[in-house]
């Protein structure tokens, strides 16, 4: 399941292979590797790893990923920055109650884990294998012996099965997610089957590896003081993991550390080596990210992302800096490619109207606020799919219109007629026409102006709307866009609230322009329903803030989550990116190709690192100690 976005100012046939080999192995009586005899029984080849489509780049029993440094060494410390603040150590419930800490992820194991130089790609961790049929109906993962919880206990065939049922009920995303997945039944004594609802969905093997998996016997009992765990709550209890490291100490709200695991079950594990090098990893929070900035110059923590153009551009002139104590590194951003928007609340009446919502964009001078406040260094965003080869292009043609021609009736009759692109502005003509257009817009849709104020034509109500966020730092970017819509006759206010209120609010729908940002993949999948899909419109908590309820978007996701190649799923969300787009859902903002960085030289890596991995911090870096002698400091 993605993550949450960062907001930015940014041919051989091995199954025959296989059954060669246990052939031969039957043939001489020798005992069978456990999870094969059911491969044998059942027809379907077990498998080490798991691609939509393709091979895998590594073979059955690889010794490692081919980027680590399986040398690297164990030791040092690693401190981050999180800002805002943290409330709850229950991952089920992220985005619907609480803020969660930053990094409990990290003491959790899944069913597999992913290559970092590969587009799409699940490796066995907590499985050591997975088959599934030629139709892709289902989905089987046989546990390895050796996995264990904290406390020396098994994971077993119930971990997972409680923990599917209980994130798909209690979590939107994974809501989405799993919203093709039938049931998940116990079919040996580490073995675990997932029944889909129909065939032809080749991402649901990969999306199910994806789960993390809970201990039942512990959320199902007591606490300290006798109180039954409720994973629909939030909790400050430090959860029993399987991960790599466990909660050392926190301080609510303000910090929180995380210890490697030294007896950790799956420290050996190929795709394990050579990574989680850290014995200790802290995260501080900030509730101001000048603070922040400020923290790691007087180097109260270790490694800092940048996502202010202006702080890029002008903060980072200190003496640390200059004798190179302190490194300034961008790194490409291959995998993901990404939506951040001003995004409207369709679930209120003002903005229903699409010529409304269009109205907003010739509103918005991109070109004079890049030059002015970003330092020129963004690009416009035209595509849901931006910064991935998913992003559409020109006219719809082939494999992509026909999908579009399937609903032809129930989309925009401008998606078959001419390509996207946003309103230009940036010099005094262009905005006056902008704002002509605008006011055009505004007119057809049933607006006039009364001394000088919009109000609906028939009602005489003035136009009035709320800018929403919880970034102080982007106060600016509001209040710049805030004088065009004024011009526009609107009343506008700027509403900056802290992280805790930001996310109750957009729980409950409670606002009416918001920054948002959706992170894609070149694999998309199920998440797009939990994004865009009409069913995650009315549910808490879900990635779908927009409220869209489109029939065509969600035909369109259809296609894209049953794919049977990946031209089809390309085709597919190519036709959705217009869909969405010819809607004008949202107004697009900005995206920068790399990922600014600050550290303390006191760190290692592999070089190079992985393609897809952006910095891969601290996942496959290490502690330099002769490096960090030179920093002082710590």
């Amino acid at each position: 399941m993605p993550a949450r976005p960062r907001l930015m100012e940014h041919p051989v046939n091995r199954r025959s292979l296989l059954t060669s080999a246990l052939v031969v192995l039957a043939a001489q009586r020798l005992p069978l590797p456990g999870w094969t005899r059911s491969a044998l029984a059942g027809g379907t080849a077990w498998r080490h790893g798991v691609s939509a489509f393709g091979d895998l780049k590594y073979p059955s029993g690889f010794k490692q990923f081919d980027y680590v440094n399986a040398n690297a060494p164990k030791g040092g410390a690693a401190r981050q920055i999180a800002l805002g603040t943290y409330d709850n150590f229950n991952m089920v419930i992220d985005g619907v109650k609480g803020a969660l800490a930053v990094g409990i992820d990290l003491t959790y194991d899944t069913l597999l884990v992913a290559a970092l130089d590969e587009v799409s790609s699940g490796y066995g961790l907590l499985a050591e294998a997975v088959n599934y049929p030629d139709d892709f109906s289902s989905a089987s993962f046989k546990l390895r012996a050796e996995a264990k919880w904290h406390d020396g206990t098994a994971v077993t065939p119930e971990d997972v099965i409680f923990s599917f049922d209980t994130f798909k009920k209690l979590s939107p995303q994974a809501g989405a997610n799993y919203k093709h997945v039938v049931k998940a039944t116990k079919t040996g004594d580490r073995e675990v089957t997932f029944t889909f609802d129909g065939p032809g969905n080749r991402s649901l093997p990969q999306v199910l590896g994806q789960l993390t998996v809970l201990p039942r016997a512990w959320w199902e009992g007591t606490d300290k003081d006798g109180k039954k765990r409720d994973l629909g709550s939030t909790t400050l209890e430090p959860p029993l993991g399987s991960g790599p490291y466990r909660i050392k100490e926190f301080t609510p709200g303000r910090s929180i550390a995380y210890e490697r695991v030294q007896d950790y079950w799956g420290h050996a594990v190929n795709v394990n080596i050579g990574r989680d090098n850290f014995d200790e990893l802290r995260f501080e929070y900030f509730r101001d990210g000048t603070v922040a900035l400020e923290a790691f110059k007087g180097d109260a923590v270790d490694w800092r992302i940048e996502n202010s153009a202006k702080n890029w551009a002008t903060a980072y002139d200190f003496p640390a800096v200059t004798d190179k104590r302190v490194i300034l590194e961008e790194f490409p951003i291959k995998n993901i490619g990404m939506m951040q928007a001003f995004a409207f609340n369709l679930r209120r009446e003002k903005f229903q109207d699409p010529r409304v919502r269009l109205a907003f964009n010739y509103a918005f001078d991109f070109e004079e606020m890049n030059k002015q406040i970003f330092f020129g260094q963004y690009k416009r965003i035209a595509s849901y799919f931006e910064g991935t080869d998913l992003a559409a292009t020109g006219l719809p043609a082939g494999r992509e219109l026909e999908f579009l021609e399937a609903v032809h009736d129930k989309v925009p009759a401008d998606v078959f007629k001419k390509p996207y692109a946003n309103p230009v502005g940036g010099n005094p003509a262009a905005v006056r026409g902008n704002l002509h257009e605008a006011v055009r817009l505004l007119k057809e849709a049933g607006y006039d102006w009364h001394d000088q104020q919009l109000v609906h034509g028939k009602t005489g109500e003035p136009f009035t709307v709320e800018l929403f966020g919880a970034n102080p730092m982007f106060e600016r970017v509001f209040l710049f866009y805030k004088p065009s819509l004024e011009r526009l006759g609107m009343n506008v206010t700027v509403r900056t609230v802290d992280l805790a209120q930001f996310e109750n609010r957009l729980r409950t729908w409670d606002f009416d322009i918001t920054t948002f940002a959706w992170r894609e993949t070149q694999m998309p999948g199920g998440e797009l329903h939990d994004y865009y899909g009409s069913q995650a419109a009315d549910q808490s908590g879900s990635d779908n803030v927009i409220g869209i309820k489109n029939p065509a978007v969600d035909a369109m996701i259809e296609q894209v989550v049953l794919a049977k190649n990946y031209d089809d799923l390309a085709a597919a969300a190519k036709a959705l990116d217009r869909i969405l787009l010819w809607n004008n859902y949202l107004v697009p903002q900005w995206s920068y190709s790399k990922l600014r960085t600050a550290r303390w030289d006191r760190f290692g890596h592999p070089d190079p690192l992985p393609r897809y991995g952006i910095s891969a911090f601290p996942t496959l870096w290490w502690w330099d100690a002769e490096k960090a002698a030179k920093t002082g400091g710590r």
